[in-house]
């Protein structure tokens, strides 16, 4: 464990949309539990002494207490507003983040994060101030230019995935230099700020759910 104290914020600001679902996924069963009890437990199972925010879109945190009282889910966390966008949410959450601790910021459908994964994400942001978990691509890449498309060297390609684990005043001070722009992950924003990311591996099993092929599975690696 690291010396810092540390932060999980565990973003859940999606919709339904692809899994075909009037549910957000984040609330789909998986093994017999919503995926996002799944995925806040993976951090408390890696240190109880994490503390834990979920952001979380404000017309469904009803939904969520309803879930939570009903299993009697008892993993200690604090829920923030999601906004329109998930830049918005991880802005929201930073807000109750103090300075000089570290943050893994971490998708709230990527439910198999590994208790060593999260660990390393800590031990090496501690170091580096930066940790973001990728994995090498197994399919052969092809971008498309207009009418013609070329082959992309897959030896220097990466899927992201997360935790992506900062310092948190770093990933604050990122933040709050935004001027525009949607960001898809929170190490497009330390780069695009000028921080050097520190990339460590991932794991094929850190799925993220968006589909009813990744839930199917998910089910069937748990």
């Amino acid at each position: 464990m690291a010396n810092k104290k540390e932060f999980a914020i565990i973003v859940a600001g999606g919709s339904g949309t692809r899994m075909g679902s009037d549910l957000p996924k984040q609330f789909l069963d998986l093994g017999g539990e919503p995926i996002l009890f799944r995925t806040i437990r993976a951090f408390h199972n890696y240190s109880t002494d994490v503390s834990i925010i979920l952001a979380l879109p404000e017309q469904w945190q009803e939904h969520w207490q309803s879930l939570v009282d009903r299993d009697q889910f008892e993993v200690s966390h604090q829920v923030v507003n999601g906004g329109q966008t998930r830049t918005e949410s991880v802005i929201n959450a930073l807000a109750k983040v103090p300075n000089d601790v570290l943050v893994a910021i971490h998708d709230g459908v990527r439910p198999l994060v590994s208790r060593d994964m999260i660990a390393n994400s800590f031990q090496i942001a501690e170091e580096y101030g930066t940790a973001v978990a990728t994995m090498p691509v197994k399919e052969t890449i092809r971008m498309i230019e207009g009418e013609s498309s070329k082959t992309l060297p897959r030896d220097q390609l990466q899927t992201i995935q997360t935790p992506q684990t900062f310092k948190s005043e770093l990933i604050k001070e990122a933040y709050a230099k935004i001027d525009s722009g949607e960001f898809t992950d929170d190490a497009s924003v330390a780069e695009d700020a000028g921080v050097n990311i520190k990339l460590f591996p991932g794991s094929y099993r850190n799925i993220k759910i968006t589909t009813a092929e990744d839930l199917a599975t998910a089910n069937a690696l748990i």
